[in-house]
Protein backbone atom coordinates (compact mmCIF):
# COMPACT_ATOMS: atom_id res chain seq x y z
CA UNK A 1 0.00 0.00 0.00
CA UNK A 2 1.32 3.50 -0.82
CA UNK A 3 0.94 5.14 2.87
CA UNK A 4 2.69 2.13 4.51
CA UNK A 5 5.81 2.90 2.26
CA UNK A 6 5.37 5.94 2.84
CA UNK A 7 5.05 5.62 7.15
CA UNK A 8 8.34 2.89 6.07
CA UNK A 9 10.07 6.00 5.02
CA UNK A 10 9.70 7.46 8.84
CA UNK A 11 11.20 5.06 10.90
CA UNK A 12 14.38 6.48 12.29
CA UNK A 13 15.28 3.56 14.21
CA UNK A 14 14.09 0.41 16.07
CA UNK A 15 16.72 -0.58 18.98
CA UNK A 16 17.14 -4.33 19.68
CA UNK A 17 14.49 -5.56 22.15
CA UNK A 18 16.29 -7.41 24.28
CA UNK A 19 15.07 -9.76 26.89
CA UNK A 20 17.61 -10.72 28.92
CA UNK A 21 16.54 -10.92 32.92
CA UNK A 22 18.56 -8.14 33.88
CA UNK A 23 16.91 -5.60 31.09
CA UNK A 24 13.85 -6.55 31.59
CA UNK A 25 11.06 -3.92 30.99
CA UNK A 26 8.51 -2.43 33.36
CA UNK A 27 4.93 -2.91 31.35
CA UNK A 28 1.76 -1.22 31.92
CA UNK A 29 -1.12 -2.45 30.05
CA UNK A 30 -4.56 -0.68 29.58
CA UNK A 31 -7.66 -1.69 29.01
CA UNK A 32 -10.77 0.54 28.20
CA UNK A 33 -14.00 -0.63 28.19
CA UNK A 34 -16.25 -0.18 24.51
CA UNK A 35 -14.19 2.21 22.97
CA UNK A 36 -14.63 2.49 19.73
CA UNK A 37 -12.06 2.65 17.08
CA UNK A 38 -12.04 6.12 15.99
CA UNK A 39 -12.69 7.59 19.89
CA UNK A 40 -9.48 8.44 20.91
CA UNK A 41 -7.23 11.40 19.31
CA UNK A 42 -4.89 8.97 17.43
CA UNK A 43 -6.84 7.28 15.41
CA UNK A 44 -9.20 10.44 14.88
CA UNK A 45 -11.28 11.60 17.33
CA UNK A 46 -11.64 15.26 18.68
CA UNK A 47 -11.10 14.35 21.81
CA UNK A 48 -8.45 15.41 23.96
CA UNK A 49 -6.25 12.53 24.39
CA UNK A 50 -2.53 14.38 24.93
CA UNK A 51 -1.27 10.90 27.21
CA UNK A 52 -2.39 8.74 24.39
CA UNK A 53 -1.51 10.35 21.43
CA UNK A 54 2.02 11.08 23.01
CA UNK A 55 2.05 7.71 23.27
CA UNK A 56 1.27 6.55 19.93
CA UNK A 57 3.53 9.36 18.75
CA UNK A 58 6.58 7.68 20.40
CA UNK A 59 5.43 4.40 19.59
CA UNK A 60 3.46 1.68 17.40
CA UNK A 61 0.06 2.31 16.40
CA UNK A 62 -1.69 -1.32 14.81
CA UNK A 63 -4.23 -0.60 12.30
CA UNK A 64 -5.60 -4.13 12.45
CA UNK A 65 -5.70 -5.44 15.80
CA UNK A 66 -8.96 -7.86 16.92
CA UNK A 67 -10.87 -7.88 20.38
CA UNK A 68 -13.71 -10.37 20.81
CA UNK A 69 -16.61 -8.56 20.51
CA UNK A 70 -17.44 -8.59 24.19
CA UNK A 71 -15.93 -7.75 27.82
CA UNK A 72 -15.95 -10.97 29.63
CA UNK A 73 -14.47 -12.60 26.52
CA UNK A 74 -12.06 -10.21 25.79
CA UNK A 75 -10.59 -10.02 29.47
CA UNK A 76 -10.20 -13.59 29.36
CA UNK A 77 -8.73 -13.73 26.31
CA UNK A 78 -6.00 -10.87 27.17
CA UNK A 79 -5.80 -12.67 30.37
CA UNK A 80 -4.97 -16.16 29.07
CA UNK A 81 -3.12 -15.58 25.43
CA UNK A 82 -6.20 -18.34 24.53
CA UNK A 83 -9.49 -17.88 22.81
CA UNK A 84 -12.68 -17.29 25.71
CA UNK A 85 -13.85 -21.03 24.48
CA UNK A 86 -10.70 -22.63 25.55
CA UNK A 87 -10.77 -21.54 28.89
CA UNK A 88 -14.54 -21.59 29.50
CA UNK A 89 -16.12 -18.17 28.74
CA UNK A 90 -17.67 -18.62 25.81
CA UNK A 91 -20.97 -17.38 27.21
CA UNK A 92 -22.06 -14.94 29.56
CA UNK A 93 -22.00 -17.39 33.04
CA UNK A 94 -18.53 -16.96 34.28
CA UNK A 95 -16.34 -19.52 36.06
CA UNK A 96 -13.26 -20.14 37.11
CA UNK A 97 -10.75 -20.02 34.43
CA UNK A 98 -8.99 -23.53 33.15
CA UNK A 99 -6.32 -24.85 30.65
CA UNK A 100 -4.30 -21.62 30.54
CA UNK A 101 -2.26 -19.80 32.78
CA UNK A 102 -2.25 -15.92 32.81
CA UNK A 103 -0.33 -13.22 32.34
CA UNK A 104 -0.08 -12.69 35.94
CA UNK A 105 1.03 -16.13 36.29
CA UNK A 106 3.69 -15.99 33.86
CA UNK A 107 5.17 -12.69 34.59
CA UNK A 108 5.48 -13.42 38.56
CA UNK A 109 7.10 -16.48 37.51
CA UNK A 110 9.62 -14.45 35.35
CA UNK A 111 10.25 -12.35 38.66
CA UNK A 112 7.64 -9.51 38.33
CA UNK A 113 5.63 -7.67 40.36
CA UNK A 114 2.17 -7.61 39.57
CA UNK A 115 -0.31 -5.17 39.98
CA UNK A 116 -4.12 -5.37 38.77
CA UNK A 117 -6.36 -2.20 39.05
CA UNK A 118 -10.07 -1.87 37.36
CA UNK A 119 -12.58 -4.16 36.43
CA UNK A 120 -12.16 -7.81 36.27
CA UNK A 121 -15.03 -9.33 34.65
CA UNK A 122 -14.78 -12.82 35.80
CA UNK A 123 -14.84 -15.47 38.73
CA UNK A 124 -11.52 -16.04 40.11
CA UNK A 125 -9.62 -13.49 42.47
CA UNK A 126 -6.77 -11.65 40.99
CA UNK A 127 -4.38 -12.39 43.77
CA UNK A 128 -5.61 -16.44 43.26
CA UNK A 129 -4.24 -16.09 39.76
CA UNK A 130 -0.76 -14.44 39.77
CA UNK A 131 -1.18 -10.92 41.36
CA UNK A 132 0.45 -9.65 44.15
CA UNK A 133 -2.11 -6.90 44.73
CA UNK A 134 -5.76 -6.25 43.31
CA UNK A 135 -8.47 -3.49 43.49
CA UNK A 136 -11.10 -3.17 41.60
CA UNK A 137 -14.84 -4.18 40.50
CA UNK A 138 -15.49 -7.90 39.75
CA UNK A 139 -18.39 -7.46 37.62
CA UNK A 140 -19.05 -5.70 34.44
CA UNK A 141 -20.14 -1.97 35.53
CA UNK A 142 -21.80 0.14 38.40
CA UNK A 143 -22.24 3.44 38.94
CA UNK A 144 -19.35 5.57 38.50
CA UNK A 145 -19.75 7.73 41.04
CA UNK A 146 -21.53 5.67 43.87
CA UNK A 147 -21.50 1.94 43.11
CA UNK A 148 -23.21 1.23 47.13
CA UNK A 149 -26.02 2.67 48.38
CA UNK A 150 -27.17 6.18 48.77
CA UNK A 151 -24.82 8.77 50.79
CA UNK A 152 -25.66 11.88 52.54
CA UNK A 153 -26.63 14.74 50.23
CA UNK A 154 -26.84 12.53 47.21
CA UNK A 155 -29.43 11.61 44.51
CA UNK A 156 -30.43 8.06 44.81
CA UNK A 157 -27.51 6.68 42.87
CA UNK A 158 -28.52 5.38 39.70
CA UNK A 159 -27.83 1.10 39.06
CA UNK A 160 -29.62 -2.02 38.86
CA UNK A 161 -28.35 -3.35 41.74
CA UNK A 162 -26.23 -1.75 44.56
CA UNK A 163 -24.21 -4.24 46.05
CA UNK A 164 -21.79 -4.62 43.43
CA UNK A 165 -18.58 -6.35 44.37
CA UNK A 166 -15.41 -4.33 45.36
CA UNK A 167 -12.03 -5.88 46.39
CA UNK A 168 -9.13 -4.21 48.02
CA UNK A 169 -6.84 -7.36 47.46
CA UNK A 170 -8.75 -9.80 49.45
CA UNK A 171 -11.41 -8.12 51.42
CA UNK A 172 -15.15 -7.69 49.84
CA UNK A 173 -16.88 -4.78 49.95
CA UNK A 174 -20.41 -5.76 49.15
CA UNK A 175 -21.83 -3.05 49.27
CA UNK A 176 -19.08 -0.84 48.63
CA UNK A 177 -19.50 2.47 50.23
CA UNK A 178 -16.79 5.07 49.01
CA UNK A 179 -16.31 8.82 50.57
CA UNK A 180 -17.89 11.26 48.22
CA UNK A 181 -14.87 12.20 46.14
CA UNK A 182 -15.06 8.42 44.36
CA UNK A 183 -14.95 8.06 40.85
CA UNK A 184 -14.14 5.02 39.71
CA UNK A 185 -11.04 5.78 36.74
CA UNK A 186 -9.57 8.29 39.30
CA UNK A 187 -9.58 5.74 42.53
CA UNK A 188 -8.32 2.63 39.54
CA UNK A 189 -5.34 4.99 38.85
CA UNK A 190 -5.08 6.10 42.77
CA UNK A 191 -4.22 2.26 43.94
CA UNK A 192 -1.80 1.95 40.77
CA UNK A 193 0.16 5.36 42.15
CA UNK A 194 0.00 4.22 45.35
CA UNK A 195 1.45 0.61 44.65
CA UNK A 196 3.95 2.22 42.25
CA UNK A 197 5.38 4.50 45.43
CA UNK A 198 5.05 1.77 47.78
CA UNK A 199 7.30 -0.86 45.38
CA UNK A 200 9.11 2.08 43.90
CA UNK A 201 12.78 0.60 45.76
CA UNK A 202 12.36 -2.95 44.82
CA UNK A 203 14.94 -4.08 42.25
CA UNK A 204 12.66 -6.09 40.61
CA UNK A 205 10.29 -5.21 37.49
CA UNK A 206 6.63 -4.58 37.77
CA UNK A 207 3.65 -5.52 35.51
CA UNK A 208 0.66 -3.39 35.85
CA UNK A 209 -2.87 -4.05 34.44
CA UNK A 210 -4.96 -0.76 34.47
CA UNK A 211 -8.68 -2.24 33.32
CA UNK A 212 -10.54 1.19 33.31
CA UNK A 213 -14.56 1.47 33.07
CA UNK A 214 -14.37 3.86 30.96
CA UNK A 215 -16.03 4.88 29.05
CA UNK A 216 -18.77 1.93 29.98
CA UNK A 217 -22.20 2.92 30.53
CA UNK A 218 -23.32 4.69 32.50
CA UNK A 219 -22.36 7.38 31.22
CA UNK A 220 -20.99 10.03 34.21
CA UNK A 221 -17.93 12.19 34.49
CA UNK A 222 -17.14 14.95 36.71
CA UNK A 223 -18.84 18.65 35.51
CA UNK A 224 -15.53 20.00 35.00
CA UNK A 225 -14.90 17.58 32.86
CA UNK A 226 -18.16 17.92 30.67
CA UNK A 227 -17.46 21.62 30.33
CA UNK A 228 -14.77 21.19 28.08
CA UNK A 229 -16.61 19.54 25.57
CA UNK A 230 -20.46 21.92 25.97
CA UNK A 231 -21.67 22.29 22.16
CA UNK A 232 -19.15 20.57 20.27
CA UNK A 233 -21.48 17.94 19.20
CA UNK A 234 -23.96 20.16 18.16
CA UNK A 235 -23.37 19.50 14.36
CA UNK A 236 -24.56 15.85 15.06
CA UNK A 237 -23.53 12.16 13.55
CA UNK A 238 -22.76 13.05 10.47
CA UNK A 239 -20.39 15.90 10.48
CA UNK A 240 -18.34 14.25 13.84
CA UNK A 241 -18.52 10.86 11.47
CA UNK A 242 -16.74 12.28 8.44
CA UNK A 243 -14.59 15.02 10.55
CA UNK A 244 -12.97 11.35 12.12
CA UNK A 245 -12.71 10.24 8.61
CA UNK A 246 -11.12 12.57 7.40
CA UNK A 247 -8.63 12.93 10.09
CA UNK A 248 -8.19 9.10 9.97
CA UNK A 249 -7.14 9.55 6.35
CA UNK A 250 -5.01 12.47 7.35
CA UNK A 251 -3.32 10.26 9.98
CA UNK A 252 -2.80 7.62 7.79
CA UNK A 253 -4.73 5.24 10.06
CA UNK A 254 -6.17 4.56 6.91
CA UNK A 255 -5.73 4.53 3.02
CA UNK A 256 -7.65 4.85 -0.28
CA UNK A 257 -8.93 1.64 0.23
CA UNK A 258 -11.43 2.90 2.72
CA UNK A 259 -14.90 4.10 2.19
CA UNK A 260 -17.27 5.17 4.72
CA UNK A 261 -19.67 2.59 5.35
CA UNK A 262 -23.33 3.21 5.10
CA UNK A 263 -24.41 4.93 8.28
CA UNK A 264 -26.72 2.94 11.03
CA UNK A 265 -27.40 6.47 12.86
CA UNK A 266 -31.06 8.42 12.06
CA UNK A 267 -30.43 11.64 10.26
CA UNK A 268 -29.53 14.50 12.98
CA UNK A 269 -31.85 16.72 11.46
CA UNK A 270 -34.96 14.51 11.38
CA UNK A 271 -34.42 14.57 15.92
CA UNK A 272 -36.52 17.01 17.58
CA UNK A 273 -34.61 19.79 19.06
CA UNK A 274 -35.01 18.01 22.59
CA UNK A 275 -33.79 15.07 21.24
CA UNK A 276 -30.92 16.66 19.57
CA UNK A 277 -30.29 18.65 22.87
CA UNK A 278 -30.31 14.47 25.13
CA UNK A 279 -28.04 12.98 22.14
CA UNK A 280 -25.54 16.12 22.60
CA UNK A 281 -25.64 15.71 26.35
CA UNK A 282 -24.79 12.12 25.92
CA UNK A 283 -21.84 12.75 23.60
CA UNK A 284 -20.48 15.02 25.70
CA UNK A 285 -20.26 13.09 29.05
CA UNK A 286 -18.93 10.14 26.90
CA UNK A 287 -16.03 12.31 25.65
CA UNK A 288 -15.52 13.94 29.25
CA UNK A 289 -15.11 9.79 30.17
CA UNK A 290 -12.86 9.17 27.47
CA UNK A 291 -10.67 12.25 28.60
CA UNK A 292 -10.59 11.85 32.14
CA UNK A 293 -9.16 8.40 31.83
CA UNK A 294 -6.88 10.24 29.76
CA UNK A 295 -5.93 12.44 32.14
CA UNK A 296 -5.15 9.57 34.76
CA UNK A 297 -2.94 7.99 32.46
CA UNK A 298 -0.98 11.22 32.28
CA UNK A 299 -0.53 10.46 35.95
CA UNK A 300 1.13 7.43 35.32
CA UNK A 301 3.62 8.45 32.87
CA UNK A 302 4.35 11.62 35.15
CA UNK A 303 4.74 9.38 38.08
CA UNK A 304 7.29 7.05 36.20
CA UNK A 305 8.89 10.39 34.82
CA UNK A 306 9.15 11.10 38.51
CA UNK A 307 10.63 7.55 39.86
CA UNK A 308 13.08 7.33 37.24
CA UNK A 309 11.03 4.17 35.60
CA UNK A 310 9.49 6.00 32.31
CA UNK A 311 12.32 5.26 29.57
CA UNK A 312 11.94 1.38 30.67
CA UNK A 313 8.77 1.15 30.66
CA UNK A 314 6.14 -0.61 27.81
CA UNK A 315 2.80 0.83 27.62
CA UNK A 316 0.49 -1.26 26.09
CA UNK A 317 -3.34 0.69 25.43
CA UNK A 318 -6.65 -1.40 23.71
CA UNK A 319 -10.17 -1.76 24.34
CA UNK A 320 -12.01 -4.91 24.67
CA UNK A 321 -14.62 -4.23 22.24
CA UNK A 322 -16.15 -1.90 19.43
CA UNK A 323 -18.47 1.04 20.69
CA UNK A 324 -21.47 -0.03 22.50
CA UNK A 325 -25.44 0.01 21.26
CA UNK A 326 -26.02 -1.86 23.70
CA UNK A 327 -28.81 0.52 26.04
CA UNK A 328 -30.03 0.07 29.54
CA UNK A 329 -32.59 2.27 30.81
CA UNK A 330 -33.22 3.22 34.24
CA UNK A 331 -35.04 5.77 35.44
CA UNK A 332 -33.35 8.23 37.62
CA UNK A 333 -33.15 12.35 38.23
CA UNK A 334 -32.75 13.14 34.75
CA UNK A 335 -29.49 14.59 34.95
CA UNK A 336 -28.19 13.21 32.68
CA UNK A 337 -23.89 12.40 33.31
CA UNK A 338 -24.65 12.75 37.10
CA UNK A 339 -24.47 9.85 40.24
CA UNK A 340 -28.31 10.04 39.95
CA UNK A 341 -28.75 9.11 35.93
CA UNK A 342 -28.11 6.06 34.34
CA UNK A 343 -27.80 6.99 30.56
CA UNK A 344 -25.88 4.80 27.65
CA UNK A 345 -24.87 5.61 24.36
CA UNK A 346 -26.62 3.82 22.08
CA UNK A 347 -26.68 2.99 18.51
CA UNK A 348 -26.20 6.08 16.59
CA UNK A 349 -23.19 7.51 18.13
CA UNK A 350 -21.58 4.19 18.72
CA UNK A 351 -21.94 4.19 14.95
CA UNK A 352 -19.90 7.17 14.96
CA UNK A 353 -17.57 5.95 17.82
CA UNK A 354 -16.99 3.16 15.43
CA UNK A 355 -16.17 5.37 12.50
CA UNK A 356 -15.71 4.48 9.34
CA UNK A 357 -16.42 0.56 10.08
CA UNK A 358 -19.66 -1.25 10.39
CA UNK A 359 -22.00 -2.22 13.00
CA UNK A 360 -20.61 -1.86 16.85
CA UNK A 361 -20.09 -4.27 20.03
CA UNK A 362 -21.36 -7.80 20.27
CA UNK A 363 -21.12 -7.59 16.32
CA UNK A 364 -18.21 -10.36 14.38
CA UNK A 365 -17.65 -7.43 11.84
CA UNK A 366 -14.68 -4.99 11.83
CA UNK A 367 -16.93 -2.10 13.89
CA UNK A 368 -17.34 -5.02 17.09
CA UNK A 369 -14.00 -6.24 16.99
CA UNK A 370 -11.39 -3.94 16.25
CA UNK A 371 -9.60 -1.46 18.76
CA UNK A 372 -6.84 0.85 18.76
CA UNK A 373 -3.89 -0.66 19.94
CA UNK A 374 -0.76 1.61 20.72
CA UNK A 375 2.72 0.07 22.53
CA UNK A 376 5.09 2.34 23.41
CA UNK A 377 8.42 1.84 25.07
CA UNK A 378 11.13 4.48 24.79
CA UNK A 379 14.17 2.60 25.78
CA UNK A 380 13.27 -0.01 22.89
CA UNK A 381 11.32 1.18 20.31
CA UNK A 382 12.46 4.66 19.13
CA UNK A 383 10.06 5.21 15.97
CA UNK A 384 9.07 8.48 14.42
CA UNK A 385 4.90 7.78 14.36
CA UNK A 386 4.99 4.74 12.46
CA UNK A 387 1.48 1.98 11.68
CA UNK A 388 1.72 -1.49 11.55
CA UNK A 389 -0.59 -3.30 9.52
CA UNK A 390 0.30 -6.67 10.89
CA UNK A 391 -3.20 -8.58 12.01
CA UNK A 392 -3.26 -9.18 15.46
CA UNK A 393 -5.67 -9.92 18.31
CA UNK A 394 -5.56 -10.12 21.74
CA UNK A 395 -4.14 -14.07 21.94
CA UNK A 396 -1.36 -12.24 21.03
CA UNK A 397 -0.48 -9.79 24.03
CA UNK A 398 0.57 -12.78 26.54
CA UNK A 399 2.77 -13.98 23.97
CA UNK A 400 4.05 -10.33 23.38
CA UNK A 401 4.40 -10.12 26.87
CA UNK A 402 6.35 -12.90 27.92
CA UNK A 403 8.68 -12.63 24.67
CA UNK A 404 9.88 -8.35 26.57
CA UNK A 405 10.08 -9.95 30.07
CA UNK A 406 11.97 -13.44 29.07
CA UNK A 407 9.33 -15.59 30.40
CA UNK A 408 8.92 -19.36 29.63
CA UNK A 409 5.66 -20.72 28.92
CA UNK A 410 5.20 -23.54 30.69
CA UNK A 411 3.42 -27.34 29.87
CA UNK A 412 1.50 -26.98 33.19
CA UNK A 413 0.13 -24.92 36.44
CA UNK A 414 -0.12 -26.27 39.84
CA UNK A 415 0.00 -30.12 38.36
CA UNK A 416 -2.86 -29.67 35.24
CA UNK A 417 -1.87 -29.39 31.26
CA UNK A 418 -1.58 -26.07 29.81
CA UNK A 419 -3.31 -25.25 26.67
CA UNK A 420 -0.34 -24.16 24.39
CA UNK A 421 -1.04 -20.58 23.52
CA UNK A 422 -3.04 -19.65 20.39
CA UNK A 423 -1.77 -16.30 19.82
CA UNK A 424 1.94 -15.06 18.82
CA UNK A 425 4.37 -12.17 19.44
CA UNK A 426 3.84 -9.11 18.08
CA UNK A 427 7.29 -7.87 18.39
CA UNK A 428 8.60 -9.62 15.09
CA UNK A 429 6.02 -7.82 13.53
CA UNK A 430 6.87 -4.67 15.25
CA UNK A 431 10.70 -5.33 14.58
CA UNK A 432 9.93 -5.61 10.32
CA UNK A 433 10.74 -9.39 9.98
CA UNK A 434 7.44 -10.38 9.88
CA UNK A 435 4.08 -8.72 7.50
CA UNK A 436 2.45 -11.99 6.74
CA UNK A 437 0.18 -13.82 9.58
CA UNK A 438 0.15 -17.72 9.02
CA UNK A 439 -2.73 -18.59 11.39
CA UNK A 440 -6.04 -17.52 10.88
CA UNK A 441 -8.22 -15.91 13.22
CA UNK A 442 -11.61 -16.48 14.75
CA UNK A 443 -14.35 -15.34 16.37
CA UNK A 444 -17.76 -16.37 18.23
CA UNK A 445 -20.29 -14.49 20.13
CA UNK A 446 -23.40 -14.57 20.90
CA UNK A 447 -25.15 -14.76 17.11
CA UNK A 448 -22.05 -13.24 15.94
CA UNK A 449 -19.07 -14.99 14.04
CA UNK A 450 -16.30 -14.76 11.67
CA UNK A 451 -13.07 -16.31 10.80
CA UNK A 452 -10.14 -14.14 8.75
CA UNK A 453 -7.08 -16.10 7.12
CA UNK A 454 -4.78 -13.10 5.27
CA UNK A 455 -7.09 -10.77 3.58
CA UNK A 456 -10.01 -12.41 3.49
CA UNK A 457 -13.02 -12.71 6.37
CA UNK A 458 -16.26 -14.66 6.12
CA UNK A 459 -18.33 -13.22 8.97
CA UNK A 460 -22.61 -13.70 9.71
CA UNK A 461 -25.12 -12.36 12.66
CA UNK A 462 -27.80 -14.37 13.57
CA UNK A 463 -28.30 -17.82 14.37
CA UNK A 464 -29.75 -18.63 11.05
CA UNK A 465 -27.70 -15.73 8.73
CA UNK A 466 -26.06 -16.59 5.63
CA UNK A 467 -22.15 -16.19 5.61
CA UNK A 468 -20.38 -12.79 4.01
CA UNK A 469 -17.40 -12.99 2.66
CA UNK A 470 -15.04 -9.76 2.23
CA UNK A 471 -11.72 -9.14 0.76
CA UNK A 472 -10.27 -6.56 3.81
CA UNK A 473 -7.28 -5.63 1.39
CA UNK A 474 -9.51 -4.17 -1.21
CA UNK A 475 -12.99 -3.47 0.86
CA UNK A 476 -11.76 -3.33 4.63
CA UNK A 477 -14.81 -1.67 5.49
CA UNK A 478 -17.18 -4.80 4.32
CA UNK A 479 -19.26 -3.47 2.11
CA UNK A 480 -19.22 -5.65 -1.25
CA UNK A 481 -20.01 -9.23 -0.34
CA UNK A 482 -18.54 -11.25 -2.38
CA UNK A 483 -19.39 -14.81 -1.39
CA UNK A 484 -21.06 -15.19 -4.62
CA UNK A 485 -18.05 -14.68 -6.78
CA UNK A 486 -15.68 -16.76 -4.99
CA UNK A 487 -17.70 -19.91 -3.48
CA UNK A 488 -15.09 -21.67 -2.90
CA UNK A 489 -13.01 -19.24 -0.84
CA UNK A 490 -16.26 -18.88 1.28
CA UNK A 491 -16.50 -22.63 1.57
CA UNK A 492 -12.48 -22.83 2.61
CA UNK A 493 -13.07 -20.44 5.29
CA UNK A 494 -16.50 -21.99 6.46
CA UNK A 495 -14.57 -25.12 7.15
CA UNK A 496 -11.79 -23.47 9.25
CA UNK A 497 -14.29 -21.86 11.00
CA UNK A 498 -16.09 -24.96 11.95
CA UNK A 499 -13.02 -27.19 12.56
CA UNK A 500 -12.06 -24.36 14.78
CA UNK A 501 -15.35 -24.96 16.80
CA UNK A 502 -14.83 -28.40 17.13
Amino acid sequence: MPFSIFFGLLWLFIAPLETKMQDQPNIVLILADDLGWSDIGAYGSEVETPNLDWLAQNGIRFTQMYNTAKCNPSRATLLTGLYAQQVGYEATYLQPLKNGITVGELLQSAGYRTLWAGKHHGFDHPMDRGFDRYYGLMEGASNHFNPGPRRENEAQPAQKRNDRPFYEDRKLFQPYSPPSDFYTTDFFTKHALQWLEEYREEDKPFFLYLAYTAPHDPLMAWPEDIEKYRGKYAEGYEVIRQRRFEKQKMLGIIDENYVLSEATHVPWLSLSDSLRKVEEQKMEVYAAMIDRMDQKIGDIIQKLRALGKLENTVFIFLSDNGASAEMVNIPGDGKIGTVGQWTSLGQDWANVGNTPLRFYKNYSFEGGIKTPLIISWSKGLRTQNPLNHYPAHLIDILPTLAELAGANYPLELNGKAVLPTEGESLLPAIRGDKSIREKPLFWEWAVGRAVRKGNWKLVAHGKDADWELYDLEKDPSEIQNVSLRFPEKAKELKALFEEWKK
